[in-house]
């Protein structure tokens, strides 16, 4: 080494053989050519050469030269550049440059050399890429190490790698930059942030994107060093999200992107930084806790991610932003949930409950995302969501925003077509989601137009996709109906009933059309435009849409004639679908792509295009039907019984037949059906009848054949058929056949001779069958039906018992166990009403003997004779049977005029009999009757009785009949505007006055001041009240107040000069004036219309009212509907209404009042309570009824005169009355007015259902199947009433705020909730002044007097 470096003090430079002088004096060609030769030897000597390393050793120190690492010839400085590395490979491991400052410029110098590596296409590519291999192999740069700029030099070296980095280098150029840049990182003692964030920035989305090989080149780079560059790494992190310095590195406000690429690279590299990001989900600052939810939504989200199981608290912390308070965090969350599901299925646990939480967010967007997180995930496989979270997704499909409704709907849809239809699951993921049929029709009995019509948009497109081939379309619409549960197949059934509707009115707007101009005929136009729009979304819209339907209508003939087949009864499926793609294209306009007018075009055209059943349809599904029968259907395989197969199938077919009867017009499909008339199944033959009746019309002329083998199967079918196929079969002949008198006298005459009460079995069908001849053809026998009735069915059947019943205690059997004397007795009372209301005549006295039997058989319980013999089941049919005959005749106008008031009171106590299944029976026919608007509106106030009724499911049954018969009610008056002269038989205001006076003459309600009779009538007219009062329309609280204030100007027109009636009258009144002025801030204002009260209940107002009565201090207490505490004045201003309530009359504030005899028991009292048995000799009254007085002598049926008003001895010795409710019997006080127990009543105790509890199926009359709403609804369980009550002080300040004389300006606010607060705050002040001793008694009281006349005194001076 001593001589080396003499050697070079000594300055002569050495070539290698061959090569001369290297200076500035040669050319550049010349130059290098030498220095190839140079690089040549430096290339083939090695470190063991130590004599040529001394030889060379000037030549090395002049190859550094600034003339050499300044040159301008590029070729030049690559030379120089390859054998300065080979030099540093020779002489290490120490180089013979000795000086920083050289070292420094060589090793920039050889970086910028590696620039040339970016051209793979150069000449001297590969020179380059040996520069690069040499040091990369002898890691030439960790010379600098000792450097004070070497964190320079190796930044340089970095950035200028990661530039030239490109697509074109292969995996060695890779190789090599990747152990030239991690040898710098292992092996150097730190790392510089500035050579951090050189490495990081490539990790940037940003550049990223811009060079792909950079990134692979940074993310080999970090995996090859995770262990040496960690500590760095967490050191910056914690400098920015800890410190927050922010000015260390222009990569801070990249932190959450570093992060994310750098736990995808290797999670270790965070394993200090994670906790950091658990504190910063903790943060005040809502955009840094949104930045990092987002970066632990990918974190947690990533394919092959483990960080929920590695890092739990992180990972319980993340859950807990599901409930942040700042929206963004929480819709991030929620939208993270698809990605972890579909990825991390073992997560869903975890994810369920928190998703169950955001299901009901108050913000929209979250809940819509919820469901698009869920069905995403189903959507790619079924199993990685369990049921609780498809169970989210069916609870939104009721949301009360639209977009949710529609995200959730459509999304049950599609895993339903995915799963079920297309079966890609296999049987047990059909069956996981078989619920989603029947929820999704359910969904049609929503009232919003938006959501029928998306059902029926479901329906056609991922139910039974309109697009599959006839056959296959009709089996999957066979199965589809024979697996819906009940109230689904009522949906789809009323689904094709609107649709067929909207498809009528298109026609009659097309027949309107087509008529000359006139103002009649434009008015006609308009009227029908009307009733189309209400079928269509958005009505304000759609009318202007529809106006100009019309007129494209009147002056385009093409769409005309379109439209026109489209509508045809005979138009199939095909035909269907050309007529609406030419509609569609003819209004379309390609130069308008957002056609609003186009868009509503195609809603009604999608709603009245017949794209599922045509004649072709119809002959498929019997061909199905046929199949099922003969046993070659795949019913096993499709998971159905044949014989629910063929019914449904037979169901199906009736229905369609309603819908679509011209469909059924072929030879195949009547013989098809004749077949099914010849099958055992009871089921299935009536409703191939109900399916001729329906489409047999036009039978005789098209299909002589058919009849001939028909007519003799209906006429022993109504001869010695099944009572319903006996009841089909009549209406079949009076649809079908022209000689229909002919026919019927067939049947008619054998049947009438061959009556006979020794047979009783088989007396049920000709009574069945009589009873239609005697609807269908009144007058044809109208002689022999009269004495028929007369004689037959009251002297001999009804008036007598034959077969004693049996001794049991229930109250209700099912139909099989059912006496065949009380079959008959049932079919002879539906005789005689089908008789009145076949001949319709009031001018005789049949009617008003009908009404006064059908009245006796609920006088007496259902036991006519009184002889005792009948059992308890038979006495519940019959009075069940007459109280729906009252009904059916009530529904006719003529006989609705002579029913009294005495017999619609009678029938209205049936609500609340002490049989379960006949309140039941009873309720439906109640609501069908006025769902149709038939029976009067005095007949809605009934329901206000099923307050009392002792099971849940009843009273919540009753309350959505009201809603819905209310709803049925307004809806009829908005859309026709000019039936105002029928308001008062409509408006559902109006029935507020009938069920006041139903209240007064409850037979429970005895004595006037009886707290607990005035708590029944209090929830009773809360009952009703609440639905009607739930909308103020119109300032409507006003006009029932001031019906209630004239009703108090009033007597009772059925016992004028009864002052006792009177006074429950005005009593009645301020209970229901005190719930008016308690639930409405409104009830003050002036009144939209003067009421008109019904002058058949109520006397001409007089012109002094009444006084009013003061009875109702202890009884005001705070009304509260169940599941909704009780409000004060100030809170029901800030309340919204109370339409989704649930009444629930024995919510449990009711047990806590002061009131001390409160637990009184509830319900219909059966007798006198036992204490009054010896101390009141008084004769008992009886419950409030009047007896039916026997009949004239001159009547045509004397022998209802049998019917007495006498009592037994049994009768006297009445037990005590039973508890109410379920409550224990508490004894009346010796001095309580008591309701004697005996026949005469009205009501019996209701009772709770049987355990085991069969529903009778009473017969349905044939007008109302084919009437039919199918609007039964589902019960709803309410919630219990969580209030409190309303305190005494706040009583107190809530009186006292409001001036005395708005307090006198109507007695019943003063008699009413004003007579609760005086009695509890300033009774003894009251006793002051009654003794006299208040010097200033008088003056006020006279003075109050001559303000409010009508006022109690003890009120007067309260105001006063």
């Amino acid at each position: 080494m001593a001589h080396s470096k003499s050697r070079a003090a000594d300055g002569k430079i050495t070539y290698p053989p061959g090569v001369k002088e290297i200076s500035s004096n040669i050319s550049k060609e010349e130059m290098v050519r030498r220095l190839k030769m140079v690089v040549k030897t430096f290339m083939d000597m090695d470190q063991d050469s130590e004599e040529e390393k001394e030889l060379y050793l000037n030549l090395a120190l002049h190859l550094a030269s600034d003339f050499f690492l300044k040159h301008p010839d590029k070729d030049v400085r690559l030379l120089v550049a390859c054998c300065l590395a080979d030099i540093f490979r020779i002489y290490a491991p120490e180089a013979p440059y000795t000086s920083p400052d050289k070292l420094k410029d060589i090793f920039m110098f050889i970086t910028r050399q590696l620039k040339g590596l970016e051209d793979t296409k150069s000449a001297q590519f590969n020179r380059y890429f040996y520069l690069l291999e040499n040091i990369a192999w002898v890691k030439s740069y960790n010379i600098c190490f000792e450097l004070e700029d070497s964190n320079e030099i190796f930044t340089q070296l970095y950035r200028t790698l990661f530039q030239v980095i490109n697509n074109g280098h292969n995996q060695k150029v890779h190789m090599h930059m990747v152990d030239l840049m991690s040898s710098i990182v292992c092996e150097g003692d730190s790392v510089s942030q500035e050579l951090l964030d050189t490495v990081l920035v490539n990790l940037v989305p940003a550049h990223k994107n811009l060079n792909k090989q950079a990134y692979d080149l940074a993310k080999a780079l970090l995996k090859r060093t995770a262990q040496a560059i960690e500590p760095y790494i967490t050191n910056f992190f914690n400098l920015v999200l800890m410190l927050g310095k922010t000015s260390v590195s222009d990569l801070s406000e990249h932190v959450f992107d570093l992060i994310l690429e750098l736990y995808n690279i290797d999670s270790h590299l965070l394993l200090s930084v994670l906790p950091q990001l658990e504190f910063k989900l903790k943060s005040n600052d809502n955009d840094e806790r949104l930045q990092v939810v987002k970066l632990l939504a990918k974190m947690f989200g990533a394919k092959d991610s483990e960080l929920a199981a590695q890092n739990k608290p992180l990972w319980q912390c993340y859950l807990g932003r599901f409930n942040d308070i700042h929206v963004p965090i929480r819709l991030e969350c929620v939208k993270f949930a698809s990605h972890c599901l579909m990825n991390h299925p073992d997560l869903a646990k975890d994810l369920t409950e928190f998703l169950k939480v955001r299901s009901h967010d108050p913000e929209e967007a979250i809940r819509h995302d919820v469901i698009v997180s869920i069905v995403t995930a189903a959507k790619k496989d079924l199993t990685l969501v369990n049921d609780a979270l498809l169970n989210f997704v069916k609870e939104r499909t009721l949301d009360k925003r639209w977009r949710v409704r529609k995200e959730a709907m459509m999304g049950l849809a599609q895993i339903y077509k995915k799963y079920s239809l297309q079966g890609e699951g296999g049987k047990e993921a059909a069956n996981q989601i078989s619920w989603i049929k029947d929820k999704l029709l359910h969904i049609y009995y929503q009232n919003s137009i938006d959501d029928r019509l998306l059902v029926e948009r479901i329906f056609a497109q991922y139910m039974v996709p309109h697009n599959l081939e006839t056959t296959e379309r009709m089996k999957c619409l066979y199965y589809l109906y024979a697996t819906l549960d009940t109230n689904a197949v009522k949906a789809l059934n009323e689904m094709w009933k609107c649709q067929n509707m909207l498809r009528h009115h298109v026609k009659d707007l097309l027949d309107l059309v087509k008529q000359p101009k006139s103002d009649a005929g434009s008015k006609a136009v308009f009227a029908k435009v009307m009733v189309i729009t209400r079928n269509l979304p958005d009505p304000g819209k759609a009318q202007d849409f529809v106006k100009k339907l019309a007129q494209v209508l009147d002056d385009d003939e093409r769409i005309r004639n379109q439209l026109e087949t489209l509508v045809s009864p005979a138009c199939s499926c095909k035909q269907a679908q050309v007529c609406v793609r030419d509609i569609t294209k003819k209004l379309g306009s390609p130069k308008q792509p957002s056609n609003p007018f186009l868009e509503m075009v195609k809603f009604l055209l999608e709603r009245i295009a017949p794209v599922h059943i045509d004649t072709e349809s119809i002959s498929a599904l019997v061909k199905q039907v046929n199949k099922s029968i003969d046993g070659t259907a795949e019913d096993d395989e499709e998971g159905v019984p044949t014989e629910q197969a063929i019914r449904a199938g037979l169901e199906l077919l009736k229905v369609l037949s309603f819908t679509h009867p011209v469909s059924f017009h072929s030879a195949e499909t009547f013989e098809s059906l004749l077949g099914c008339l010849k099958m055992d199944d009871e089921k299935v033959a009536e409703a191939a009848l109900q399916i001729f009746k329906n489409t047999g019309s036009k039978m005789e002329e098209s299909f002589p054949h058919i009849k001939s083998v028909l007519l003799p199967v209906l006429q022993i079918k109504a001869k010695r058929g099944p009572p319903r196929q006996a009841k089909y079969a009549i209406h079949c002949i009076h649809a079908m056949f022209t000689h229909r008198d002919t026919h019927f006298a067939q049947i008619f005459e054998p049947l009438h001779k061959g009556l006979d009460l020794e047979d009783l079995d088989q007396l049920i069908t000709p009574l069945t069958t009589l009873g239609h001849l005697a609807l269908l053809a009144p007058e044809q026998f109208a002689a022999p039906l009269k004495s028929l009735v007369a004689n037959f069915i009251v002297k001999d059947l009804l008036m007598s018992d034959r077969i004693p019943g049996k001794k049991t205690t229930k109250l209700w059997v099912p139909d099989d166990e059912v006496s065949s004397e009380t079959l008959a007795k049932i079919q002879g009372i539906k005789l005689m009403v089908r008789w009145l209301l076949g001949v319709k005549n009031t001018l005789s006295k049949s009617g008003n003997s009908t009404l006064r039997m059908l009245t006796a058989i609920l006088h007496s319980d259902g036991d006519l004779t009184e002889q005792g013999k009948m059992g308890k089941p038979d006495m519940s049919r019959l009075r069940l049977a007459a109280a729906c005959a009252l009904l059916k005749l009530a529904q006719e106008p003529c006989y609705h005029e002579i029913i009294t008031l005495e017999q619609y009171q009678l029938c209205a106590l049936v609500i609340n009999d002490e049989c379960y299944q006949v309140r039941q029976g009873f309720a439906q026919k109640l609501h069908k009757g006025l769902c149709r608007l038939r029976l009067p509106l005095e007949y809605l106030a009934v329901f206000a009785l099923c307050a009392k009724d002792p099971v849940k499911e009843r009273r919540a049954h009753a309350r959505q009949c009201l809603v819905k018969n209310i709803t049925i009610r307004r809806e009829y008056l908005k859309q026709h505007a000019a039936v105002s002269e029928k308001l008062f038989s409509l408006l559902p205001e109006y029935v507020v006055p009938y069920a006041i006076h139903l209240l007064v003459h409850d037979p429970d309600y005895i004595k006037v001041q009886d707290i607990e009779q005035l708590k029944d009538i209090k929830e009773s007219l809360w009952f009703i009240l609440e639905i009607i009062m739930s909308k103020n329309e119109n300032n409507s609280h006003a006009f029932i107040r001031k019906m209630v204030e004239n009703i108090k100007q009033t007597k009772d027109a059925q016992a004028p000069t009864d002052a006792k009636i009177n006074e429950k009258l005005y009593t009645v009144c301020d209970v229901a004036m005190n719930i008016i002025i308690s639930k409405s801030t409104t009830y003050s204002l002036e009144s939209p219309k003067d009421p008109v009260l019904p002058t058949r209940y109520f006397t001409k107002p007089d012109k002094v009212g009444p006084k009013a009565a003061n009875v109702l201090g202890a009884v005001n207490k705070p009304l509260a509907s169940a599941g909704k505490p009780i409000q004060s004045k100030a809170s029901r201003m800030e309340t919204a209404s109370n339409e989704d309530s649930t009444s629930n009359p024995s919510s449990p504030q009711r047990t806590k009042t002061s009131v001390s005899n409160l637990d009184k028991p509830r319900g219909r009292k059966r007798g006198a309570a036992s204490s009054n048995l010896d101390d009141n000799p008084s004769p008992k009254p009886k419950r409030g009824r009047k007896k039916v007085a026997a009949v004239d002598p001159e009547d045509q049926w004397g022998e209802e005169s049998r019917l007495g008003d006498a009592q037994t001895e049994d009768e006297q010795n009445s037990p005590p009355k039973k508890g109410r409710r379920g409550r224990s019997t508490k004894a009346a006080p010796a001095n309580q007015e008591t309701p004697a127990k005996g026949r005469g009543r009205g009501r019996k105790k209701a009772t709770p259902p049987p355990e085991e509890e069969d529903e009778g199926g009473e017969e349905e009359e044939e007008e109302e199947e084919e009437e039919e709403e199918n609007m039964e609804l589902k019960t709803k369980g309410g919630r219990p009433a969580r209030a409190a009550r309303r305190s005494t002080q706040s009583l107190a300040h809530l009186y006292l705020g409001i001036s005395p004389i708005l307090l006198c300006r109507s007695s019943q606010a003063l008699s009413g909730w004003m007579g609760s607060v005086a009695a509890q705050l300033f009774s003894g002040l009251s006793r002051y002044v009654r003794s006299g001793s208040s010097p200033i008694s008088g003056g006020a009281t006279q003075r109050h007097s001559e303000i409010c006349p009508e006022a109690t005194p003890g009120l007067s001076w309260l105001c006063a």
